[in-house]
């Protein structure tokens, strides 16, 4: 689509804004590791440090809710918490570290050469210049899932509104909170990954070379080793698929075409599996099974009965009770549905189907 490639080209006077907000906003970052991102930033700093996934020294220096229950009396690890590997059980998604680990590698160097100048800087991971560099990556990861969000939605509605919209979910729902203040989580990362996924989606679609499935099924590989749910966002090229193997034969009658979707179809899910594989690998070094994750079995989920109202509506972190504003994204796909109906569904399916799996 020339003129979505031409609009993507500009920089405007609303990203300006977007960009000077962000570097407004950099004073925000808390660099600290706490909870759940132990776990995932225990990948990046066991792999760059001590090149191995042995994860105790990160158990060790947990903040005390964490490390409560997984350690003695003396301050070792116990023994129920190491699978039949011998490795811990970080069940945490690898990543977060992947896009971590540039940033983490270039303060490790810099860390080193600083000590041998003479500095005196641990260079252990957990010394300040790492958080920060993790910190201030989770928030531009962050920020850039934001401004290709805002120019993926501005190729359907006017750009201020894009605009406010972007703003809208940038400080009205959490994502503000793992941006900068839980930046060792996984979320802001995902958001960044599903918005490239999207755009680059949009952008190539009604006309992907074979070479563009392929980085299409990277980028869907990358965004399920964040976050694996994410998986049902491949419902979205599943669905574009589908509806061109039916325009192909009610057309022509002819395979011909099919079989050019077919051929990138197949270079797509082998993208993804080479993105994937750093997931596959760890499940295997850690749990003894590629297939295996660590969280909850998929026997114990809500499949017959799906809780739509509590995921939408509970007081406890409820989607729309706890950040209204999505009520608000939820009436734009409605319109976009109503002015794109093609897009509309490629869109609302996958939140129909989160809604349906998160439990």
């Amino acid at each position: 689509m020339p003129g979505v490639r031409t609009r993507l080209g500009r920089i405007s006077v609303y990203e300006k804004i977007l960009f000077a907000l962000f570097f407004v906003s950099l004073p925000l970052v808390n660099p600290w590791v706490r909870g759940d991102g132990i776990g995932y930033y225990a990948y990046v700093r066991a792999m760059v440090i001590q090149r191995n996934l042995h994860f105790e020294q990160d158990w060790l220096h947990a903040n005390p809710s964490f490390v409560m229950g997984k350690t003695d009396g003396q301050g070792n690890v116990k023994p129920g918490q190491y699978t039949k590997t011998g490795h811990l059980d970080n069940h945490f998604t690898v990543g977060p570290a992947m896009l971590w680990s540039p940033f983490i590698i270039a303060t490790h160097l810099g860390v080193l050469a600083y000590d041998a100048a003479g500095g005196h800087i641990a260079a252990d991971g957990f010394s300040w210049p790492y958080v920060y560099a993790m910190a201030l990556a989770t928030a531009l990861y962050g920020f850039l899932g934001l401004w290709i969000a805002f120019r993926l939605t501005r190729n359907w509605f006017e750009e201020r509104w894009a605009f406010l919209a972007t703003v809208g979910i940038w400080f009205g729902s959490s994502l503000i909170v793992y941006m900068y203040f839980n930046p060792s989580w996984s979320h802001a990362q995902s958001a960044f990954l599903v918005a490239l996924f999207l755009w680059y989606w949009y952008r190539t679609r009604g006309e992907r070379s074979l070479k563009q499935w392929v980085i299409l099924g990277l980028i869907s590989g990358v965004m399920l080793d964040v976050y694996y749910p994410n998986a049902l966002l491949l419902l979205v090229p599943l669905m574009e698929s589908l509806e061109e193997y039916w325009n192909s034969w009610s057309k022509t009658h002819r395979t011909d075409g099919m079989r050019r979707i077919f051929a990138g179809n197949l270079l797509f899910i082998a993208g993804i599996l080479i993105a994937f594989l750093p997931t596959l690998v760890t499940r295997s070094i850690i749990y003894g099974s590629a297939l295996k994750t660590g969280y909850y079995e998929l026997d114990t989920w809500h499949w017959t009965s799906p809780v739509f109202w509590k995921v939408l509506f509970a007081s406890d972190h409820g989607l729309f009770s706890w950040t209204p504003i999505l009520l608000l994204a939820v009436v734009g796909l409605f319109l976009l549905w109503r002015s794109n109906p093609v897009l509309g569904i490629c869109f609302l399916v996958p939140l129909l189907a989160f809604c349906y799996l998160i439990v």
